[in-house]
């Protein structure tokens, strides 16, 4: 039995969770067929499989979390002896065409195969043609697809159909059934008052909020946090400006005075790395968790091409099909919590970044001016840096930069 194990999904991440297997045990199955949808933080995914051949064996169900490197599923392929043993090392000779190839390391959408990259798909599920992450959408909301009218391409089910039939689920038909003898209300006993208890259940933390709470505790073990804030004055501003790339052009503003900033760290080694350019890791606020999502070449590029890549990131991250690529190598992070409420923030790096900006809720602020006082917009802005890789001075020499650039009027 040859046996397939998951590779790694092209962003660093340990494992990933089964949402739903494609496929039974006994099913005979082709190379590049569609396995098992998979969920990550970037996205859930259809995992193609390795092998022409009979699904001898499934490693796990729906909801369970497989490590990378470990086994997936099983194959008995032609010409292959059957027996339970991890796949080794390559043939000597070359197998039939279409019977088996190497395992290439990484999956969809990076998986190589057959010189193609294989996407995530639409499939046709009880007649049903949707994707694997309305699929997952749609269990997760207990919606039953069939009930479901698709307003998508060629009659496609799409994410919005699914949270459509969730708000207004329709009534299901049952048969009549006769009444029954009404039975007689038992006698009422006195009970023991008993101690009240929480009222709700403990859920398994999954998908992208079970990434979340791993990166914030390495966070939480690898960083020295330190935290600075002040509020932005904006009076001056003309009249249209676009407070989250005036925030992004402000943090280039910051690391061409303090590049220490703009870096990351290692502390295993010791060592850090400034960064010449920046790419900016935004913070995304979603109902299935944080995701941090790259924005690149922020030091470099226009206001209307940083709001475009904006906008770009945010739907991306909605249809949760974020390029793998995207959710790493960012050189420093940005949060704009200030849409909802709060002032100030202690926002948390993900190393191996050194710092992050966090921006508050605009108010109005009373501010004395020549003897007089005036009221003024002001955004409060939060810094929290690693302290084993940014001295205090360099912290606040970076967040006067980016006042100043923030006071400008354009």
């Amino acid at each position: 039995m040859k046996i397939f194990k998951l590779p790694d999904l092209g962003e660093g991440l340990p494992d990933a969770e089964i949402v739903e297997w494609l496929v039974a045990e006994g099913d005979e199955i082709k190379t590049d067929d569609p396995l098992v949808s998979m969920e990550t933080a970037k996205a859930v995914v259809e995992v193609p499989s390795p092998y022409t051949g009979k699904v001898a064996k499934l490693y796990g169900q729906a909801g369970d979390v497989i490590e990378t490197g470990k086994p997936l599923a099983g194959f008995e392929v032609e010409g292959e002896p059957a027996q339970d043993t991890p796949q080794a090392s390559a043939p000597t000779e070359k197998p039939a065409e279409n019977a088996s190839r190497s395992d290439s390391g990484t999956v969809v959408g990076e998986m190589e195969s057959s010189d193609r990259l294989v996407t995530e798909s639409v499939a046709t599920v009880g007649g049903v043609k949707v994707t694997p992450a309305v699929r997952a959408l749609a269990r997760k909301l207990k919606v039953n697809l069939t009930d479901v009218k698709a307003s998508g391409k060629d009659g496609v089910v799409t994410r919005a159909d699914v949270e459509e039939a969730a708000r207004n689920p329709q009534p299901t038909e049952s048969k009549a059934t006769p009444k029954a003898a009404p039975v007689p209300a038992p006698t009422r006993v006195a009970q023991p008052v008993r101690q009240a208890t929480p009222s709700g259940e403990w859920e398994q933390i999954r998908g992208t909020r079970r990434t979340m709470a791993r990166i914030m505790s390495e966070s939480q073990r690898q960083v020295v946090a330190t935290s600075i804030m002040d509020d932005a004055d904006i009076q001056a501003w003309t009249y249209g400006q676009d407070i989250t790339v005036r925030l992004l052009r402000s943090l280039w503003a910051g690391a061409r005075v303090e590049p220490g900033l703009n870096a990351w760290y290692d502390g295993e080694q010791n060592m850090r790395m400034l960064h010449k350019g920046m790419d900016v890791g935004m913070a995304v606020d979603t109902e299935d968790g944080l995701f941090v999502a790259a924005l690149r070449n922020v030091h470099n590029s226009s206001a209307a091409d940083i709001r475009g890549a904006i906008n770009r990131l945010r739907q991306n991250v909605v249809n949760r099909s974020i390029p793998a690529e995207d959710l790493k190598d960012y050189t420093i992070m940005l949060s704009n919590f200030g849409v909802f409420a709060g002032r100030y923030a202690t926002p948390i790096i993900a190393p191996p970044c050194v710092a992050i900006v966090a921006a508050g809720k605009l108010r109005n602020e009373v501010v004395p001016v020549l003897g007089g006082f005036e009221v003024h917009r002001v955004i409060p802005l939060s810094l929290t840096f690693d302290h084993r890789a940014v001295t205090g001075g360099e912290a606040a020499r970076f967040l006067k930069a980016m006042l100043e650039d923030l006071a400008l009027p354009e």
